[in-house]
C-alpha cells in the first residue's frame, strides 16, 4: 500500500514538474520572436539584437550558484514558487520598457526572467533525474522536454500573433522607415513597441497564479544528498565537485549544446527573412525547429533505455548536428533554412542525455553539480553573440560554421568524456 502511495506521489510530482517545463519552454523560446521584433522597434544592428539571448542566458551563469543556496535554505517547493514570482517580475519590466522603447529595459526584464528560470531549472532538473531509476532518467527528462517544446511551439506563435499581427504591413513599414521624418518614425516605432505590453501583462498574472499553486501543492521533497553504498565508496576522499572530470566536461558539453540550440531556434526567423521569406511566413520557423525536437523526444521516450543507451543517443545527435550544419552552409535559400530547422532533430536528445551522464555518481555533490550544469546554460548567451559577429564579418549563412566544432565536442563527450575519472 505504501508503495502504491509512493508511486501516486511520484506521478503527481511529475505532472507538476511537467507544467513547470511547459512554462520554461513558453518563456525561453519567445526570444526567437523578440530578436527580429526588437531589432525593428529599437533600431538595432544584427549584433546588437542578439544581446536578447545574452541578457536572458547570462543570468543562468550569474544565478546558478546563488540558486543552490536558495534551494538549500527553502527546499524545492518554496524555491520553485520563488522562481515563478521572479519571472512574473521580469515580465512586468516589459511594460516600462515598451512605453519608453528603451532596449536596456527590455534586456533587464529578460535578465530578471532568466534569474527566475535559473532558480526553477536548478530545482527541477535534478528533481526529475532523481525521481525514479537512474537508467531511465533520460526518458523522464524527454517527457519534460516534450512539455518544454510544446510550450516553445505555442508561445512564439501567440506572441507573433500580437506583435506581427499584420506581418505584410510590418514588412512595408520596415521599407518605409528610412523615408519618414524623425517624428513619424518615432510614432510608428512607439506603436510597434506597445504591442508587447498586453501579452506580458497576461504572462505576469499567469506566473503569479502558478507560483501560488506550486506553493500550495503536495510536491514532495527529495534528498539529493543521499548516497548508496557504491557511490559513497567511490566518492571517498572527495572534497570538491571539481574532482569529477566527467561533470566538468559535461558542463562544457551543455554550454555548447545550449549555444547551438539557441542559435538554431533564435536565428531562424531572421535568417528566413534574409533568404526572401516574409515575416508573415518566417514567424513560424522557430516553431518548426521546436516541432522537429518534439518529434525526436517522442522517439527518445520509446527507445531509451530499452533500445538505445543515453550515450549512444548523444553520439547520433552530435553526428546529425555536424551533417545538418554543413548542409545549411553549403546549400541556399529554402533548402538552407530547412536544414537549420532540421537541427531540431539533432538537438532534441542532447539535454536529456548530457544531464544524467554528467550528474551520475555525484552523491552528496549533486546540488552543486546541478548548479554548475545550470551555469552551462550561459552558452545560450555567448554563442549567439559569436554567431552575430561572424554574420557581420562574413554573412548570416557562413556564421553557422560556429556550430560544427560545438557538435564535434559533444560527440567526444558522448564517446569518452562522460567516462573521465569515473570509478563506477
Amino acid at each position: 500500500m505504501s508503495q502504491d502511495l509512493e508511486k501516486r506521489n511520484d506521478s503527481r510530482a511529475i505532472y507538476i514538474i511537467g507544467a513547470l517545463f511547459f512554462i520554461f519552454g513558453s518563456v525561453t523560446w519567445l526570444n526567437s520572436v523578440l530578436i527580429p521584433y526588437l531589432k525593428i522597434a529599437c533600431e538595432l544592428t544584427t549584433f546588437e539584437s542578439y544581446f536578447v539571448t545574452f541578457a536572458f542566458y547570462i543570468s543562468y551563469f550569474v544565478m546558478a550558484i546563488p540558486s543552490a543556496w536558495v534551494l538549500k535554505a527553502t527546499g524545492f517547493k518554496k524555491g520553485m514558487a520563488a522562481g515563478l514570482a521572479v519571472m512574473a517580475l521580469g515580465a512586468l519590466i516589459f511594460i516600462p520598457a515598451a512605453l519608453e522603447r528603451t532596449y536596456s529595459y527590455f534586456l533587464l526584464g529578460l535578465f530578471v526572467q532568466g534569474t527566475g528560470l535559473a532558480l526553477l531549472q536548478t530545482a527541477s532538473n535534478p528533481y526529475i533525474t532523481i525521481l525514479g531509476p537512474a537508467e531511465s532518467a533520460a526518458k523522464r527528462i524527454s517527457v519534460m522536454g516534450i512539455c518544454n517544446k510544446v510550450g516553445g511551439i505555442i508561445a512564439p506563435i501567440v506572441l507573433g500573433f500580437f506583435i506581427f499581427s499584420d506581418a505584410n504591413e510590418l514588412d512595408a513599414l520596415v521599407g518605409q522607415l528610412n523615408s519618414m521624418s524623425v517624428q513619424e518614425k518615432a510614432a510608428e516605432l512607439n506603436a510597434l513597441a506597445a504591442r508587447v505590453i498586453n501579452p506580458y501583462i497576461f504572462m505576469a498574472v499567469a506566473l503569479g497564479i502558478l507560483a501560488v499553486l506550486v506553493l500550495w501543492s503536495s510536491l514532495p521533497e527529495v534528498d539529493t544528498d543521499q548516497e548508496d553504498e557504491t557511490i559513497a565508496m567511490a566518492n571517498t576522499g572527495k572534497t570538491s565537485v571539481l574532482q569529477f572530470p566527467h561533470l566538468l566536461l559535461g558542463v562544457l558539453a551543455l554550454f555548447l549544446y545550449v549555444g547551438v540550440e539557441v542559435i538554431a531556434v533564435d536565428t531562424i526567423i531572421s535568417y528566413g527573412v534574409e533568404n526572401g521569406f516574409s515575416l508573415e511566413d518566417a514567424k513560424f520557423f522557430a516553431s518548426f525547429t521546436l516541432g522537429a525536437m518534439l518529434l525526436v523526444y517522442v522517439i527518445g521516450i520509446i527507445s531509451i533505455p530499452k533500445y538505445l543507451k543515453q550515450d549512444v543517443a548523444l553520439k547520433l545527435s552530435a553526428i546529425l548536428g555536424v551533417l545538418f550544419s554543413v548542409a545549411a552552409i553549403l546549400t541556399s535559400g529554402y533548402t538552407s533554412v530547412l536544414f537549420i530547422a532540421l537541427l531540431g532533430l539533432a538537438n532534441s536528445l542532447m539535454w536529456p542525455a548530457i544531464w544524467p551522464l554528467a550528474i551520475a555518481g555525484l552523491g552528496r555533490f549533486t546540488k552543486i553539480g546541478s548548479s554548475l550544469l545550470i551555469m552551462g546554460i550561459a552558452g545560450g548567451a555567448i554563442l549567439p553573440l559569436v554567431y552575430g559577429r561572424l554574420s557581420e564579418v562574413t554573412d548570416t549563412q557562413h556564421g553557422y560554421w560556429i556550430l560544427v566544432p560545438c557538435y564535434l565536442f559533444i560527440w567526444y563527450y558522448a564517446t569518452k568524456g562522460h567516462k573521465a575519472g569515473r570509478k563506477i
